[in-house]
């Protein structure tokens, strides 16, 4: 499989990875409104990070690769 660069990924990623960051930054009143409150902070900041990661991922167009990688193990094709 060969790496191709995309600008729509390039943008939708950046837009993923500035949710996370948005999630990290204010995830005192996420945490507060949508879940369980105090117990839940360190949840709701991990789950940002993730998001930060995954869209870090599809800016750079990764995220066919890995999957393509994953399907490969799971199926030996």
């Amino acid at each position: 499989m060969d790496y191709e660069f995309s600008l729509g990924w390039l943008f939708g990623g950046l837009v993923i990875a500035a949710v996370g960051a948005l999630i990290v930054i204010f995830y005192r009143p996420i945490a507060e409104n949508l879940v369980n409150g105090v117990s839940s902070y360190d949840k709701v900041k991990l789950f940002g990070v993730i998001t930060i990661i995954v869209g870090l991922i599809c800016t750079a167009n990764l995220h066919t690769f890995i999957l393509g990688l994953l399907v490969k193990l799971l199926f030996n094709r």
